[in-house]
Protein backbone atom coordinates (compact mmCIF):
# COMPACT_ATOMS: atom_id res chain seq x y z
CA UNK A 1 0.00 0.00 0.00
CA UNK A 2 3.33 2.44 -0.50
CA UNK A 3 1.79 4.16 -3.35
CA UNK A 4 -1.77 4.96 -1.93
CA UNK A 5 0.18 6.16 0.59
CA UNK A 6 2.08 8.53 -1.06
CA UNK A 7 -0.63 9.55 -3.37
CA UNK A 8 -2.41 10.45 0.32
CA UNK A 9 0.52 12.30 1.50
CA UNK A 10 0.75 14.28 -2.11
CA UNK A 11 -2.58 15.41 -1.57
CA UNK A 12 -2.95 16.58 1.83
CA UNK A 13 0.60 18.88 0.93
CA UNK A 14 -1.45 20.34 -2.06
CA UNK A 15 -4.94 20.90 0.46
CA UNK A 16 -2.45 22.68 2.77
CA UNK A 17 -0.60 24.46 0.29
CA UNK A 18 -1.54 28.42 0.00
CA UNK A 19 -3.66 28.90 -3.06
CA UNK A 20 -3.49 31.76 -5.33
CA UNK A 21 -6.49 34.02 -6.16
CA UNK A 22 -8.75 32.56 -8.66
CA UNK A 23 -9.41 33.65 -11.73
CA UNK A 24 -13.46 33.12 -12.31
CA UNK A 25 -15.27 33.34 -15.99
CA UNK A 26 -16.95 36.70 -15.31
CA UNK A 27 -13.24 38.68 -14.24
CA UNK A 28 -12.34 36.98 -17.63
CA UNK A 29 -15.04 38.45 -19.31
CA UNK A 30 -15.27 41.72 -17.82
CA UNK A 31 -11.40 42.23 -18.55
CA UNK A 32 -12.28 40.91 -21.92
CA UNK A 33 -14.74 43.85 -22.24
CA UNK A 34 -12.30 46.60 -21.56
CA UNK A 35 -8.90 45.18 -23.34
CA UNK A 36 -10.34 42.96 -26.39
CA UNK A 37 -9.76 44.56 -29.73
CA UNK A 38 -12.96 43.42 -30.99
CA UNK A 39 -14.77 44.98 -28.24
CA UNK A 40 -13.41 48.49 -29.13
CA UNK A 41 -14.53 48.01 -33.25
CA UNK A 42 -17.90 46.86 -31.73
CA UNK A 43 -17.97 50.03 -29.61
CA UNK A 44 -16.90 51.80 -31.97
CA UNK A 45 -19.29 50.27 -35.41
CA UNK A 46 -22.06 51.15 -32.59
CA UNK A 47 -21.20 54.89 -32.21
CA UNK A 48 -21.07 55.28 -36.09
CA UNK A 49 -24.58 53.71 -36.26
CA UNK A 50 -25.90 55.95 -34.34
CA UNK A 51 -24.46 58.74 -36.06
CA UNK A 52 -26.26 57.27 -39.30
CA UNK A 53 -29.29 58.04 -37.53
CA UNK A 54 -28.55 61.29 -35.95
CA UNK A 55 -27.98 61.93 -40.16
CA UNK A 56 -31.73 60.58 -41.20
CA UNK A 57 -33.43 63.32 -38.79
CA UNK A 58 -30.65 65.52 -40.37
CA UNK A 59 -31.85 65.43 -44.09
CA UNK A 60 -34.93 67.29 -43.15
CA UNK A 61 -33.62 70.06 -41.35
CA UNK A 62 -32.95 73.19 -42.52
CA UNK A 63 -29.68 73.91 -44.23
CA UNK A 64 -28.55 77.64 -43.61
CA UNK A 65 -25.44 78.77 -45.80
CA UNK A 66 -23.42 81.89 -45.93
CA UNK A 67 -21.20 83.01 -49.14
CA UNK A 68 -18.69 85.64 -48.63
CA UNK A 69 -15.68 86.95 -50.64
CA UNK A 70 -13.55 90.19 -51.47
CA UNK A 71 -11.51 90.49 -54.98
CA UNK A 72 -10.22 92.48 -57.07
CA UNK A 73 -11.90 93.17 -59.94
CA UNK A 74 -13.13 95.57 -62.87
CA UNK A 75 -16.88 96.52 -63.97
CA UNK A 76 -18.21 98.61 -66.85
CA UNK A 77 -21.73 99.76 -67.02
CA UNK A 78 -23.52 100.98 -69.85
CA UNK A 79 -27.23 102.24 -70.02
CA UNK A 80 -28.73 103.55 -73.13
CA UNK A 81 -32.08 105.23 -73.90
CA UNK A 82 -32.89 105.43 -69.99
CA UNK A 83 -35.60 108.07 -68.88
CA UNK A 84 -34.76 110.37 -65.96
CA UNK A 85 -36.73 112.22 -63.57
CA UNK A 86 -36.18 114.53 -60.72
CA UNK A 87 -37.66 117.23 -58.81
CA UNK A 88 -36.68 120.76 -60.39
CA UNK A 89 -35.32 118.69 -62.96
CA UNK A 90 -38.83 117.46 -65.13
CA UNK A 91 -38.60 114.43 -66.83
CA UNK A 92 -36.01 113.81 -69.86
CA UNK A 93 -36.12 110.83 -72.02
CA UNK A 94 -33.25 109.01 -74.27
CA UNK A 95 -30.58 109.62 -71.06
CA UNK A 96 -27.35 107.45 -71.41
CA UNK A 97 -25.59 106.29 -67.72
CA UNK A 98 -22.22 105.02 -68.22
CA UNK A 99 -19.53 103.85 -65.15
CA UNK A 100 -16.27 102.39 -65.03
CA UNK A 101 -14.78 101.39 -62.41
CA UNK A 102 -10.31 99.20 -63.24
CA UNK A 103 -8.97 97.07 -60.75
CA UNK A 104 -11.19 98.32 -57.81
CA UNK A 105 -12.63 96.35 -54.96
CA UNK A 106 -15.25 93.82 -54.56
CA UNK A 107 -16.94 92.46 -51.89
CA UNK A 108 -20.10 89.97 -51.65
CA UNK A 109 -21.91 87.79 -48.76
CA UNK A 110 -25.11 85.92 -48.87
CA UNK A 111 -26.84 84.23 -46.65
CA UNK A 112 -29.56 81.69 -47.83
CA UNK A 113 -31.34 79.12 -46.47
CA UNK A 114 -33.09 75.95 -47.71
CA UNK A 115 -35.71 73.86 -45.97
CA UNK A 116 -36.90 70.61 -47.54
CA UNK A 117 -40.33 69.91 -47.58
CA UNK A 118 -41.12 66.83 -50.54
CA UNK A 119 -38.64 64.56 -51.83
CA UNK A 120 -39.11 60.87 -52.48
CA UNK A 121 -35.62 60.44 -53.03
CA UNK A 122 -34.56 62.39 -48.99
CA UNK A 123 -37.12 60.11 -47.99
CA UNK A 124 -35.80 56.93 -48.88
CA UNK A 125 -32.19 57.86 -47.99
CA UNK A 126 -33.88 58.91 -44.15
CA UNK A 127 -35.31 55.56 -43.76
CA UNK A 128 -31.87 53.33 -45.11
CA UNK A 129 -30.08 55.80 -42.50
CA UNK A 130 -32.64 54.63 -39.85
CA UNK A 131 -32.51 51.11 -41.05
CA UNK A 132 -28.64 51.16 -40.67
CA UNK A 133 -28.54 52.64 -37.25
CA UNK A 134 -30.64 49.50 -36.43
CA UNK A 135 -28.37 47.61 -38.16
CA UNK A 136 -25.97 48.69 -36.14
CA UNK A 137 -27.43 48.21 -32.87
CA UNK A 138 -28.07 44.32 -33.66
CA UNK A 139 -24.16 43.97 -35.08
CA UNK A 140 -23.41 44.83 -31.82
CA UNK A 141 -25.91 42.41 -30.22
CA UNK A 142 -23.85 40.00 -32.20
CA UNK A 143 -20.45 41.33 -31.83
CA UNK A 144 -21.49 41.28 -27.80
CA UNK A 145 -22.11 37.51 -27.25
CA UNK A 146 -19.46 36.20 -29.94
CA UNK A 147 -17.00 38.02 -27.78
CA UNK A 148 -18.70 36.25 -24.86
CA UNK A 149 -18.59 32.80 -26.54
CA UNK A 150 -14.94 33.49 -26.95
CA UNK A 151 -14.11 34.81 -23.54
CA UNK A 152 -15.14 31.59 -22.42
CA UNK A 153 -14.04 29.20 -24.79
CA UNK A 154 -10.19 30.86 -24.05
CA UNK A 155 -10.99 30.38 -20.55
CA UNK A 156 -11.92 27.14 -20.44
CA UNK A 157 -9.26 25.78 -22.96
CA UNK A 158 -6.66 27.20 -20.37
CA UNK A 159 -8.45 25.72 -17.47
CA UNK A 160 -8.37 22.20 -19.08
CA UNK A 161 -4.51 22.91 -20.22
CA UNK A 162 -3.96 23.52 -16.74
CA UNK A 163 -6.04 20.15 -15.20
CA UNK A 164 -4.28 18.21 -18.28
CA UNK A 165 -0.98 19.36 -17.00
CA UNK A 166 -1.89 18.83 -13.07
CA UNK A 167 -3.43 15.15 -13.83
CA UNK A 168 -0.21 13.87 -15.78
CA UNK A 169 1.94 15.31 -13.16
CA UNK A 170 -0.10 13.45 -10.71
CA UNK A 171 0.37 10.33 -12.44
CA UNK A 172 4.02 10.46 -13.41
CA UNK A 173 4.14 11.13 -9.49
CA UNK A 174 2.32 7.68 -9.13
CA UNK A 175 4.46 5.80 -12.08
CA UNK A 176 7.88 6.80 -10.70
CA UNK A 177 6.74 5.35 -7.01
CA UNK A 178 5.97 2.33 -9.17
CA UNK A 179 8.45 2.50 -11.13
CA UNK A 180 10.59 2.94 -7.75
CA UNK A 181 8.72 0.15 -5.79
CA UNK A 182 9.32 -2.27 -9.26
CA UNK A 183 13.29 -1.81 -8.91
CA UNK A 184 13.45 -2.57 -4.86
CA UNK A 185 11.27 -5.72 -5.28
CA UNK A 186 13.56 -7.26 -8.51
CA UNK A 187 16.41 -6.60 -6.49
CA UNK A 188 15.29 -8.97 -3.63
CA UNK A 189 13.98 -11.39 -6.08
CA UNK A 190 9.95 -10.04 -5.40
CA UNK A 191 9.65 -8.79 -8.93
CA UNK A 192 10.39 -9.91 -12.83
CA UNK A 193 12.93 -7.28 -14.59
CA UNK A 194 9.53 -6.98 -17.26
CA UNK A 195 8.68 -4.36 -14.11
CA UNK A 196 11.20 -2.50 -13.88
CA UNK A 197 11.22 -1.68 -17.74
CA UNK A 198 7.19 -1.24 -18.13
CA UNK A 199 7.55 1.41 -15.45
CA UNK A 200 10.51 2.83 -16.95
CA UNK A 201 8.92 3.19 -20.07
CA UNK A 202 5.88 4.28 -18.83
CA UNK A 203 7.41 7.10 -16.79
CA UNK A 204 9.70 8.43 -20.09
CA UNK A 205 6.65 8.69 -22.21
CA UNK A 206 4.40 10.57 -19.68
CA UNK A 207 7.95 13.02 -19.12
CA UNK A 208 7.05 13.73 -22.91
CA UNK A 209 3.42 14.24 -22.39
CA UNK A 210 3.89 16.34 -19.28
CA UNK A 211 6.06 18.85 -21.47
CA UNK A 212 3.69 18.90 -23.88
CA UNK A 213 1.36 19.71 -21.90
CA UNK A 214 3.44 22.54 -20.14
CA UNK A 215 3.61 24.32 -23.33
CA UNK A 216 0.16 24.13 -24.02
CA UNK A 217 -0.92 25.41 -20.57
CA UNK A 218 1.37 28.20 -21.71
CA UNK A 219 0.22 28.57 -24.60
CA UNK A 220 -3.42 28.85 -23.73
CA UNK A 221 -2.71 31.06 -20.85
CA UNK A 222 -1.18 33.53 -23.25
CA UNK A 223 -4.12 33.40 -25.45
CA UNK A 224 -6.35 34.11 -22.68
CA UNK A 225 -4.00 37.08 -21.47
CA UNK A 226 -3.89 38.70 -24.83
CA UNK A 227 -7.90 38.71 -25.05
CA UNK A 228 -8.70 39.54 -21.24
CA UNK A 229 -5.72 41.83 -20.41
CA UNK A 230 -5.03 39.64 -16.99
CA UNK A 231 -1.83 38.31 -16.91
CA UNK A 232 -0.83 34.65 -17.21
CA UNK A 233 0.10 34.41 -13.95
CA UNK A 234 -0.58 30.87 -12.08
CA UNK A 235 -4.01 31.65 -10.86
CA UNK A 236 -5.75 28.93 -10.19
CA UNK A 237 -8.86 28.93 -13.44
CA UNK A 238 -11.93 27.11 -12.38
CA UNK A 239 -13.77 24.37 -13.44
CA UNK A 240 -17.49 22.85 -13.13
CA UNK A 241 -17.21 19.92 -10.45
CA UNK A 242 -20.87 19.55 -11.53
CA UNK A 243 -23.44 20.70 -13.94
CA UNK A 244 -27.09 21.10 -13.25
CA UNK A 245 -29.72 19.51 -15.07
CA UNK A 246 -32.31 22.11 -15.81
CA UNK A 247 -35.38 22.37 -18.08
CA UNK A 248 -33.97 22.22 -22.09
CA UNK A 249 -37.05 22.60 -23.43
CA UNK A 250 -38.26 21.52 -26.92
CA UNK A 251 -36.49 21.98 -30.45
CA UNK A 252 -39.09 24.09 -31.70
CA UNK A 253 -39.62 26.04 -29.35
CA UNK A 254 -35.41 26.83 -29.39
CA UNK A 255 -36.16 27.10 -32.95
CA UNK A 256 -39.00 29.69 -32.80
CA UNK A 257 -36.94 31.77 -30.67
CA UNK A 258 -33.76 31.96 -32.22
CA UNK A 259 -35.88 32.90 -35.71
CA UNK A 260 -37.62 35.71 -33.46
CA UNK A 261 -34.53 36.94 -31.84
CA UNK A 262 -31.06 35.69 -33.16
CA UNK A 263 -28.90 38.64 -33.48
CA UNK A 264 -27.64 37.57 -36.58
CA UNK A 265 -30.65 37.45 -38.37
CA UNK A 266 -32.16 40.51 -37.29
CA UNK A 267 -28.85 42.02 -38.51
CA UNK A 268 -29.78 40.43 -42.24
CA UNK A 269 -33.01 41.48 -42.08
CA UNK A 270 -32.02 44.80 -41.65
CA UNK A 271 -29.46 44.93 -44.41
CA UNK A 272 -32.18 43.46 -46.42
CA UNK A 273 -34.20 46.70 -45.95
CA UNK A 274 -31.60 49.05 -45.96
CA UNK A 275 -30.82 47.66 -49.53
CA UNK A 276 -33.98 48.32 -50.29
CA UNK A 277 -34.47 51.59 -49.29
CA UNK A 278 -31.16 52.14 -51.02
CA UNK A 279 -33.14 50.69 -54.04
CA UNK A 280 -36.22 53.06 -53.57
CA UNK A 281 -34.07 56.25 -53.24
CA UNK A 282 -32.46 55.73 -56.71
CA UNK A 283 -35.58 54.97 -58.31
CA UNK A 284 -37.26 58.15 -56.88
CA UNK A 285 -34.04 59.68 -58.29
CA UNK A 286 -36.61 61.62 -61.37
CA UNK A 287 -39.52 62.51 -58.86
CA UNK A 288 -39.57 65.99 -58.58
CA UNK A 289 -38.65 67.78 -55.04
CA UNK A 290 -39.91 71.35 -53.31
CA UNK A 291 -37.92 73.19 -51.14
CA UNK A 292 -38.91 76.73 -48.96
CA UNK A 293 -35.66 78.99 -49.66
CA UNK A 294 -34.74 81.99 -48.88
CA UNK A 295 -31.90 84.37 -49.48
CA UNK A 296 -30.46 87.72 -48.68
CA UNK A 297 -27.09 88.61 -50.54
CA UNK A 298 -25.27 92.04 -50.89
CA UNK A 299 -22.74 92.66 -53.69
CA UNK A 300 -20.60 96.24 -54.10
CA UNK A 301 -17.74 97.32 -56.09
CA UNK A 302 -16.19 100.97 -55.77
CA UNK A 303 -12.88 102.31 -57.44
CA UNK A 304 -11.62 104.87 -60.42
CA UNK A 305 -12.64 104.45 -63.75
CA UNK A 306 -12.73 106.07 -67.11
CA UNK A 307 -15.46 108.39 -65.55
CA UNK A 308 -13.63 109.48 -62.33
CA UNK A 309 -13.92 107.22 -58.92
CA UNK A 310 -17.27 105.33 -59.15
CA UNK A 311 -19.21 102.66 -56.92
CA UNK A 312 -22.30 99.74 -57.41
CA UNK A 313 -23.90 98.26 -54.90
CA UNK A 314 -26.66 95.98 -55.18
CA UNK A 315 -29.28 94.48 -52.58
CA UNK A 316 -31.42 91.45 -53.16
CA UNK A 317 -33.48 89.37 -50.65
CA UNK A 318 -36.52 86.65 -51.89
CA UNK A 319 -38.39 83.81 -50.08
CA UNK A 320 -40.26 81.33 -51.77
CA UNK A 321 -40.65 77.83 -52.98
CA UNK A 322 -38.24 75.99 -55.63
CA UNK A 323 -39.23 73.43 -57.55
CA UNK A 324 -36.64 71.14 -59.07
CA UNK A 325 -37.49 68.09 -62.07
CA UNK A 326 -34.53 66.23 -62.54
CA UNK A 327 -34.64 65.65 -66.58
CA UNK A 328 -31.35 64.16 -67.82
CA UNK A 329 -27.91 62.75 -65.61
CA UNK A 330 -26.51 60.73 -68.34
CA UNK A 331 -27.79 57.66 -67.78
CA UNK A 332 -26.16 57.62 -63.82
CA UNK A 333 -29.27 57.31 -61.97
CA UNK A 334 -30.48 54.61 -64.18
CA UNK A 335 -27.26 52.43 -63.90
CA UNK A 336 -27.08 53.11 -59.94
CA UNK A 337 -31.13 51.41 -59.33
CA UNK A 338 -30.23 48.81 -61.48
CA UNK A 339 -27.13 48.10 -59.19
CA UNK A 340 -29.41 48.78 -56.02
CA UNK A 341 -31.81 45.92 -57.19
CA UNK A 342 -29.28 43.60 -57.78
CA UNK A 343 -28.03 44.66 -53.94
CA UNK A 344 -31.13 43.86 -52.79
CA UNK A 345 -31.21 40.19 -54.22
CA UNK A 346 -27.85 39.48 -53.18
CA UNK A 347 -29.18 40.78 -49.16
CA UNK A 348 -32.68 38.40 -49.50
CA UNK A 349 -30.56 35.49 -50.58
CA UNK A 350 -28.08 36.60 -47.43
CA UNK A 351 -30.71 36.27 -45.53
CA UNK A 352 -32.55 33.48 -46.50
CA UNK A 353 -28.59 31.71 -46.30
CA UNK A 354 -28.22 32.81 -42.62
CA UNK A 355 -31.62 31.16 -41.70
CA UNK A 356 -30.70 28.45 -42.89
CA UNK A 357 -27.39 28.09 -41.12
CA UNK A 358 -29.30 29.61 -37.57
CA UNK A 359 -31.15 27.09 -37.77
CA UNK A 360 -28.99 23.95 -38.05
CA UNK A 361 -26.65 25.44 -35.87
CA UNK A 362 -29.54 25.59 -33.36
CA UNK A 363 -30.78 21.82 -33.87
CA UNK A 364 -27.00 20.86 -33.39
CA UNK A 365 -26.72 23.23 -30.40
CA UNK A 366 -29.64 21.71 -29.15
CA UNK A 367 -28.92 17.99 -29.66
CA UNK A 368 -25.56 18.04 -27.83
CA UNK A 369 -26.69 19.98 -24.93
CA UNK A 370 -29.89 16.82 -24.85
CA UNK A 371 -27.28 14.26 -25.61
CA UNK A 372 -23.89 15.61 -23.15
CA UNK A 373 -26.26 15.24 -19.95
CA UNK A 374 -26.39 11.24 -20.80
CA UNK A 375 -23.00 12.04 -21.66
CA UNK A 376 -21.89 13.64 -18.54
CA UNK A 377 -23.75 10.67 -16.40
CA UNK A 378 -22.02 7.86 -18.21
CA UNK A 379 -18.58 9.21 -17.53
CA UNK A 380 -19.32 10.12 -14.36
CA UNK A 381 -20.41 6.15 -13.61
CA UNK A 382 -16.79 5.28 -15.60
CA UNK A 383 -14.97 7.27 -13.39
CA UNK A 384 -16.31 5.64 -10.11
CA UNK A 385 -15.85 2.08 -12.00
CA UNK A 386 -12.23 3.17 -12.93
CA UNK A 387 -11.16 4.13 -9.62
CA UNK A 388 -12.97 0.99 -7.82
CA UNK A 389 -10.64 -0.76 -10.17
CA UNK A 390 -7.67 1.12 -9.34
CA UNK A 391 -7.77 1.10 -5.95
CA UNK A 392 -8.51 -3.14 -6.78
CA UNK A 393 -5.35 -3.18 -8.78
CA UNK A 394 -3.37 -1.80 -6.19
CA UNK A 395 -4.60 -4.16 -3.99
CA UNK A 396 -3.50 -6.91 -6.00
CA UNK A 397 -0.61 -5.97 -6.60
CA UNK A 398 0.56 -6.12 -3.24
CA UNK A 399 -0.89 -9.54 -2.99
CA UNK A 400 1.06 -10.50 -6.24
CA UNK A 401 -2.69 -11.02 -8.59
CA UNK A 402 -1.90 -8.05 -10.02
CA UNK A 403 0.82 -6.82 -12.57
CA UNK A 404 3.32 -3.44 -12.41
CA UNK A 405 1.41 -3.21 -16.09
CA UNK A 406 -2.05 -4.07 -14.72
CA UNK A 407 -1.30 -0.92 -12.25
CA UNK A 408 -0.16 1.15 -14.95
CA UNK A 409 -2.52 0.99 -17.23
CA UNK A 410 -5.71 1.31 -14.38
CA UNK A 411 -3.70 4.59 -13.53
CA UNK A 412 -3.90 5.71 -17.12
CA UNK A 413 -7.40 4.80 -17.25
CA UNK A 414 -8.65 6.85 -13.78
CA UNK A 415 -6.80 9.71 -15.13
CA UNK A 416 -8.41 9.58 -18.99
CA UNK A 417 -11.92 9.29 -17.15
CA UNK A 418 -11.33 11.66 -15.09
CA UNK A 419 -10.16 14.52 -17.34
CA UNK A 420 -13.10 13.12 -19.86
CA UNK A 421 -15.68 13.91 -17.32
CA UNK A 422 -14.58 17.55 -16.65
CA UNK A 423 -14.37 17.85 -20.26
CA UNK A 424 -17.82 16.87 -21.16
CA UNK A 425 -18.98 18.67 -18.26
CA UNK A 426 -17.17 22.08 -19.86
CA UNK A 427 -18.83 20.90 -23.41
CA UNK A 428 -21.97 20.73 -21.86
CA UNK A 429 -21.48 24.39 -20.12
CA UNK A 430 -20.38 25.73 -23.60
CA UNK A 431 -23.25 23.88 -25.54
CA UNK A 432 -25.64 25.46 -22.96
CA UNK A 433 -23.69 29.09 -23.71
CA UNK A 434 -24.20 28.79 -27.89
CA UNK A 435 -27.80 27.97 -27.47
CA UNK A 436 -27.99 31.01 -25.57
CA UNK A 437 -26.17 32.92 -28.12
CA UNK A 438 -28.48 31.51 -31.04
CA UNK A 439 -31.25 32.29 -29.54
CA UNK A 440 -30.25 35.65 -28.89
CA UNK A 441 -30.20 35.31 -24.79
CA UNK A 442 -27.15 35.24 -24.24
CA UNK A 443 -26.02 38.05 -21.57
CA UNK A 444 -24.61 38.37 -18.33
CA UNK A 445 -27.01 36.56 -16.21
CA UNK A 446 -26.93 33.69 -18.50
CA UNK A 447 -23.08 34.08 -18.21
CA UNK A 448 -23.30 34.37 -14.23
CA UNK A 449 -25.08 31.04 -14.15
CA UNK A 450 -22.20 29.03 -16.06
CA UNK A 451 -19.75 30.76 -13.40
CA UNK A 452 -22.09 29.67 -10.15
CA UNK A 453 -21.22 26.04 -11.38
CA UNK A 454 -17.33 26.78 -11.66
CA UNK A 455 -15.14 25.60 -8.57
CA UNK A 456 -11.33 26.05 -8.53
CA UNK A 457 -11.61 22.48 -5.78
CA UNK A 458 -11.03 19.45 -8.01
CA UNK A 459 -13.16 16.64 -7.60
Amino acid sequence: MKLSRSLIALAAVAALAPAAQALDLMQAWQGAQQHAPDAAAARAAREAGAARGNQAKALWRPNVTFDGGASYASSETAVRGAQFSAPGFGQTGGVAFDTSVTGGNSTRYAVAVRQPVYSRERSARSDALETAAQAAEFEWAQARQELMLRTSASYFNAALAAERLRLLQRQQQAVDQAATEARDRFRIGDRPVIDVHEATARAAALQAERLTAETQRQLSRNALADLTGVPADEAPLALPAEVRSEGLGTMPEWLARAERQNPGLKLAEAQLKSAEDQARASGAAFSPTVDLVAQLARDRISGDGDFGSASNTSRNSAIGVQLSVPLYTGGLRSAQHTENRALVDKARAELERASQQVAQQTRAAWLDLSVGQAQVAALAAALEASRARLGATQVGLQAGDRTTLDLLNAQNDAAAAEFALLDARVSLITHRLRLAALAGELDDSVLKEANAQLHTARP
